[in-house]
């Protein structure tokens, strides 16, 4: 009887450092330390935020996409 070994661990691919930019991009305050420009009437700091997440899901996704196992492997 023969006993196969576990597989290692392939999570060392290079596009999981993108997930750095959601993660660093919101410390970054020099961005949003202003009230102006305004969109739709809400001051930078609110958009921003928002434009934040749409930045962290964006990315989330792509690497999710670029990293995933192919077919059955």
């Amino acid at each position: 009887m023969t006993t196969r070994q576990p597989t290692p661990r392939s999570d060392r691919s290079p596009w999981n450092w993108l997930l750095i930019v959601p993660v660093v991009l919101p410390l970054l305050t020099f961005l949003f330390n202003s009230d102006e420009p305004r969109l739709f009437g809400f001051p930078l700091f609110y958009w921003l935020q928002l434009a934040f997440i749409a930045v962290g899901v964006a990315t989330t996704t792509l690497v999710y996409q670029m990293t995933k196992k192919k077919g059955g492997e």
